[in-house]
Order: structure tokens, then sequence, then C-alpha cells
């Protein structure tokens, strides 16, 4: 807590002094994993302590454009508008072309708005993954697959995608109540059981106050998750900015820490990443503070105060411009931040 209370861009944030103290004595299990700060170019980025990069080494690219059916509560499809709207194979194949010959493109995100049944058709862009696979190896491929059969997660890894994504929701009311989704609980969990059945990366995620901001599917979340083989479990916070208005409070920081506290506990030989969504302002200031003393082995977009809290704990860190889920390149574990735009 004295350590914390030194740091400037925290002087006004307010810990729980029980939650920072049980993360304090579980830190000999975490103090000497190297933190990874993610800074890809989805959106733009400014810190005090790390280097944002301003070209497109990893961008996002959309295949419904700003379009989603099942439009849930919690995102109104806002979370679209800053991808790169790719709606045919033709339009996706030029694009990547041109930022790989223009930007020396590193890889990308593919992704969109879902049907009425939380599915994404990705079948016809698959051959041009293929094809950008086959032609620049180097290239990192990333999807975020929505629900899904074998057979589209076969044809996923065949296609040569790096790694697969996917929310597992732990609440049946809240698949129907957020998402308005007429499917199970078992749904979800059959998705990551056929993501993790191929060779591909599996990053599962798990939005924390899903259900209105309320904390009430994200233990049994963690239970089916628990039971695959994933490469790493992913964590974003609800940020009522892009729900319906007044439909969605803010979780409190120290419901959100004691979340990430468990996930290190029940993911002890998994990575635990923070993903880019999360409330801003002290709230994000207080939310990667925690993640940092909880032991998560990465944040994407981190706050100012984050690097020092890393510092000031004795964590090593790095830094890289692309997705959390996935890494560009080899890194290793520095002391110092290891700045490396693809770009």
């Amino acid at each position: 807590m004295e350590r914390l209370q030194a740091i400037e861009p925290l002087e006004d944030a307010v810990f729980d002094a029980g939650l920072v103290a049980a993360m304090e004595h579980r830190a000999g299990a975490t103090l000497d994993r190297s933190i990874r700060f993610s800074t890809p170019t989805f959106k733009e980025y400014q810190s005090d302590e790390l280097q944002g990069c301003g070209k497109n080494s990893f961008p996002a690219f959309s295949i419904t454009a700003g379009g989603c059916a099942l439009n849930c509560d919690h995102c109104q499809k806002k979370i679209l508008e800053p991808m790169i709207p790719a709606t045919s194979p033709d339009m996706l194949e030029q694009k990547v072309r041109d930022l790989i010959m223009l930007q020396n493109l590193q890889g990308f995100l593919l992704s969109g708005g879902s049907n009425k049944r939380n599915e994404i058709r990705y079948e016809r862009f698959l051959p041009v993954v293929e094809r950008l696979k086959n032609e620049f190896p180097h290239l990192k491929v990333a999807i975020h697959t929505a629900l899904l059969d074998e057979t589209l997660a076969k044809s996923m890894e065949s296609a040569g995608v790096d790694t697969a994504m996917m929310d597992v929701i732990g609440a049946q009311e809240t698949i129907n109540e957020v998402y308005k989704l007429d499917r199970p609980v078992e749904d979800f969990e059959a998705t990551l059981a056929a993501l993790t059945s191929t060779s591909m990366e599996v990053t599962p995620h798990i939005v924390v106050g899903l259900h209105y901001g309320e904390i009430r599917g994200e233990a049994n979340a963690l239970d089916i998750i628990s039971r695959y083989d994933v490469t790493a479990l992913v964590l974003v916070v609800i940020m009522p900015f892009y729900a319906k208005p007044g439909t969605f409070k803010t979780p409190s920081t120290s419901d959100v820490g004691r979340i990430f506290l468990e996930s290190r506990t029940r993911l002890a030989d998994k990575k635990v990443l923070l993903g880019c969504a999360r409330p801003p302002g002290m709230h994000k200031r207080v939310t990667d503070a925690y993640a940092v003393m909880a032991g998560l082995d990465g944040i994407a977009f981190p706050a100012d105060g984050a690097v020092a809290v890393a510092s000031a704990i004795g964590r090593p860190f790095e830094q890289e411009h692309a997705c959390c889920s996935i890494k560009l390149g080899q890194t290793g574990a520095d002391t110092t931040s290891r700045v490396a735009c693809a770009a």
C-alpha cells in the first residue's frame, strides 16, 4: 500500500486494503512472471509510460462493417466502429496486401458482427486467409470466432489461423437477457471444445460484469475454461459507455480485482491477460494496478501507473504492438520495456 501511494498517477486512487494484502500474500508465485504491455493499433493510445504505435502494425477488420444482428445490450455494435470494413473476400485481401506493401503489416484480427444465433459466417473469407498465410508466412492472424461447430473450427485451422478467441458466458440469464440469444451455456462450452480440438492457440474471453454490471456467471465461466487446454484466458470489464443508457452499472474495482486473483489461482499454469475493454479514468488505473499485483501476464493499453506498479513490486515487463492474445516473434522477460513496433 505504501508503494502504491507513492506512484503519482495513483495518488488519488482508493484501493481495497484486504485485496491488496491477499495479492501480496500470493506474490511469491507471481513476481517472477514477466508482464507484457500490449499496444496494438486498434485505437489511439497515449501514456506517459509507454509509446503508442501510429501505424497499422496489427489492425482489426470487420467482415460485416458496423452490422450485427444481435445488437446486444452491452455493446450495441459500437465495438465494431473502429475496425476496418472488409465486407467481401476481395476487399479483405486487397487491404491486407496494401498494408503489407506500404506499412510492413505483421498480422491482423478478423472480426465482425454475428447473426441472431451468435455466429459469424467466415467460410468465404478463409481461402483469402490461406492464400495470405502461404504467401506471407510471417503474418499472424487472430479471429473472433463467436459460436461455431467443429467443422468450422477445423476450416479455420486449415486456413492457417493462429489464434482463436471467443467469449465464454457462464450464466443462462445473461445469454437470454443481455445477448437476447436463445442458446444454452452448453453451446459456449461446445465451441470451446471444438476450438481446443485444433492446433490453433485458443484464448477464451470472460467479460467481467456482463450481466448489467453484476458479478454473476464469471465463476462458472472459469469452471468451463479450466476444463480445456487453452493457451490463455483474456479478461475484459464491461463498459457502460457502450451499453444501452441506464441498463448497466460499473462493477467495483474490488470485485474486478477479486476475479483477477481467482483467475490467476484457478489457471496457475496458463496465461491470464487483461484485454482492451474496461472502464476509463481512475477505475482503469486501479483495475490495471490490481492486474499487475494479481500476477496477470499481460495488459492491453495499460493505464498510467501500471508500469510504475510493475517496477515498484519488482515484476519484469515488456511491450509489444500487437493484440494481447497473440505474440509477434519471440520476446524475453526484460526488466525494462521492450518496444517492438512491428511497423
